[in-house]
């Protein structure tokens, strides 16, 4: 994209098409209903943060958006592809669709600049030389261009972090999905891999976010969306979902993370 073309975040939100669509998605593991019946539209360059207590299904929704795991009912569209057992279609969602875990994921035998440029030359066919170029440019835009001949054990797991993140953005993902990308950080780290977040936000991704960082959601959501045992509860602007939210659920569980 050039500097002159328009970012997403600037078009009104009526203009934006879908870039996430689910209607009536179920999820079972086993007995367990870890989803029930979720259905949700997230707008081209739209900022969601998905929060609730362990276990409400928030990690296994994201997961089934780029076929991690599958859902057994419903329909899942991403960026206008079906999701469906096909794996053409799943190749499809994920060439789409980046994802940062909890734990990093990154490749321990090869060099920081490796992990970013070994799925651009596999899967795009990019040469190595404009990959590593590429990759050098997403290093600098997370701030650890300093570490790229380093390996990941060499790194804090901030740092780890933000080379997990630039990885997911060396494929030039239209959607970025989050799956509580700061809870396995130390404190002091946290604020690092948040603002890269909050950066990429503010250049228009999509971002689909599981996480209880309810600082970086009053920052940059669009939409706070609160899960609890496989449903969605409530959702709505940050402002309104912190100062007065409407289901006796979700009161409590933000006064037990927002402190009041």
């Amino acid at each position: 994209m050039t500097d002159a073309a328009p970012q997403p975040s600037a078009r009104k939100s009526t203009d934006r098409a879908p870039a996430v669509v689910l209607e009536g998605v179920q999820k079972w593991f086993g007995d367990f209903h870890v989803l029930r019946d979720i259905s949700l539209t997230v707008k081209e360059g739209e900022k969601i943060v998905i929060c609730g207590p362990s276990g409400s299904g928030k990690s296994t929704l994201i997961r089934c958006l780029n076929g991690l795991e599958t859902h057994d009912d419903g329909r899942i569209v991403v960026d206008g592809t079906e999701l469906t057992r096909d794996l053409r279609t799943l190749e499809t969602i994920r060439s789409e669709v980046g994802m940062v875990f909890q734990s990093f994921n990154l490749f321990p035998h090869l060099s920081v600049l490796d992990n970013l440029t070994l799925a651009p030359q596999w899967v795009r066919g990019v040469k190595r030389a404009e990959a590593e170029r590429a990759a050098m440019a997403l290093l600098e835009r997370v701030r650890i261009a300093d570490q790229a001949q380093k390996f990941p054990g060499q790194l804090s797991g901030g740092q780890q972090q933000r080379v997990a993140i630039a990885r997911a953005l060396a494929m030039n993902p239209r959607i970025m999905l989050f799956d509580e990308p700061t809870s396995a950080l130390d404190p002091e780290m946290v604020k690092e891999v948040l603002d890269v977040m909050i950066a990429l936000a503010k250049q228009g991704m999509t971002m689909l976010v599981v996480t209880h960082e309810m600082g970086f959601a009053r920052a940059v959501a669009d939409r706070v969306i609160f899960m609890d045992r496989g449903e969605i509860v409530e959702q709505g602007p940050p402002q309104a979902m912190f100062e007065a939210p409407k289901h006796e659920r979700t009161r409590a569980f933000l006064s037990q993370i927002l402190g009041h």
